[in-house]
């Protein structure tokens, strides 16, 4: 495997060239990984001086270490909305009224508990963490999915008194086993994904179901900051370079703006902007309007849906969508943990000899964000380019989102994603949580990541642990 163009600009100066060399041909039989790559400059500051020092269970929920005063308190005030228990209008609680009709959450914080990841459902539970994306064959009028016709885009199991939920999904495993190259076994969870009631009458013919997990929040203000050339300097759709990795930009219809620009947010980079994720799911799992979203989901075939009352128009006040994007936009991400540690650095140096970096890229710099100058111009360490790839047949949903195609997912941020166990309380990763941990994660890898996946099922225990705990350092 040769040493990836589009990583190369991870590492720092000369460490970065000492690695280009140690790595050339590094796929060939008989040549090793370099035992290890030295520690940068400011490894540690995930965030850049956004980055907040935090190991406990809070660690996902602190504003930005350099956040202005007056940035704290928009912070704090959208804090309180994002956990705000949503109700059934009318109430007299004004203000706090709307939920639904449909709904799968009545808070932000229900799936994203501590501002952490979700987790799958135990066998007959609800599905709160893990929403279902529902389409048809064929694209809306700016080229995103096209909503299942008595459905719609998202399956709500739960309904307000007097309206008919959508019904009641189920999940059940199978394991599929597999080895490592010294014999160790391992097993993997295959999910399928049932429907066993259902209240409006059958799917239509080729309806396509996608299974989303609520990930992790730290962080997406940096993202967002990072300019969109940046992001294109890195797309390779023919794959020209011949390294194996061929990412592409998903374009997506920008609400706000009313036009179509590169996407980076949501598993498939299918939304521009924090603020229309933020707004999205307000209105898709919780069934709260706002002027960027402005009316309920309710099909033709959902009567009492679209007759249910409601908390006025809109349900969310452009000061409340405000702070709340603001609070999103602001999340700090916890420092790297163990970096100097040499087994950590022994596993960073696999991690980059395995071609990991290629679609993980290390570093980025942002660019210059309105109204945020704490979020522009820093140097962060986020794991990803924001692309999409293709992943195999095995993490295939068979959906098409705007450009992205059923076998692409856009690059996961792996930043934090060492203290997933401490604030949720699991290690279920991957788009639909399935993943039991780190290693079966990267190896249900397929696709554009197929050898960097063979590279370390192919790695001896001690490489692999390394290769581990340089993920959990992150």
């Amino acid at each position: 495997m040769r040493w990836h163009r589009k990583s190369r600009g991870a590492a720092a100066g000369a460490a970065s060239v000492a690695l280009s060399a140690a790595l050339a041909g590094c796929g060939d039989a008989g040549v090793p990984f370099p035992a290890s790559i030295g520690p940068e400059p400011g490894e540690e500051l995930s965030g850049g001086e956004t980055t907040v020092f935090d190991v406990s269970r809070e660690a996902f929920t602190r504003p930005g270490r350099n956040l202005s005063v007056d940035h704290r308190e928009d912070f704090a005030l959208g804090d309180h909305f994002f956990n705000r228990t949503w109700i059934t209008a009318p109430a007299s609680a004004e203000g706090n009224d709307g939920l639904g009709p449909l709904y799968n959450a009545t808070s932000c914080s229900a799936c994203h508990f501590k501002d952490g990841r979700g987790e799958p459902p135990e066998p007959d539970a609800s599905f709160v963490d893990l929403l279902l994306r529902l389409s048809v064959p064929g694209t809306d009028d700016h080229g995103g999915p096209l909503g299942e016709p008595r459905y719609g885009t998202q399956f709500n199991q739960f309904a307000i008194l007097g309206v008919p939920s959508e019904g009641t999904p189920s999940l059940s495993y199978a394991e599929v086993a597999g080895s490592y190259a010294d014999g160790e076994p391992y097993s993997l969870r295959q999910p399928a994904y049932a429907f066993p009631q259902l209240s409006y009458g059958p799917f239509a013919e080729g309806t396509m179901v996608s299974p989303r997990i609520a990930p992790q929040i730290p962080g997406l203000g940096l993202l967002e900051a990072v300019a969109e050339d940046v992001l294109l300097a890195r797309v390779d759709e023919d794959d020209a370079d011949r390294d194996g990795i061929s990412g592409k930009a998903n374009r997506v219809w920008d609400v706000e703006r009313q036009e179509m620009v590169v996407g980076r947010f949501g598993w498939k980079a299918g939304v521009p902007t924090v603020g229309q994720q933020s707004m999205g799911a307000f209105a898709g799992d919780i069934g709260i309007t706002s002027s960027l979203f402005g009316g309920d989901d309710c099909t033709a075939a959902q009567a009492e849906c679209a007759a249910a009352p409601n908390g006025g128009h809109p349900e969310l006040s452009d000061q409340k969508r405000t702070w709340i994007t603001h609070y999103a936009l602001s999340i700090a991400v916890p420092a790297r943990r163990d970096w100097e540690d040499p087994e950590v650095l022994h596993g960073k140096a696999l991690f980059d000899g395995a071609g990991c970096a290629g679609c993980h890229v290390p570093k980025l710099v942002t660019g210059t964000i309105d109204g945020f100058p704490e979020l522009s111009g820093q140097v962060i360490r986020p794991y990803t380019d924001l692309l999409l790839h293709d992943m195999g047949e095995g993490l295939a949903d068979g959906r098409p989102e705007f450009s992205a195609d059923g076998r692409e997912w856009r690059t996961a941020p792996l930043w934090a994603i060492g203290l997933v166990e401490t604030v949720s309380r699991h290690q279920f990763l991957l788009h639909d949580g399935r993943a039991r941990g780190f290693a079966e994660a990267i190896l249900w890898h397929g696709g554009e990541a197929a050898a960097s996946q063979e590279r370390f099922r192919e790695m001896s225990a001690d490489d692999r642990a390394a290769l581990l705990r340089f993920l959990e350092s992150l």
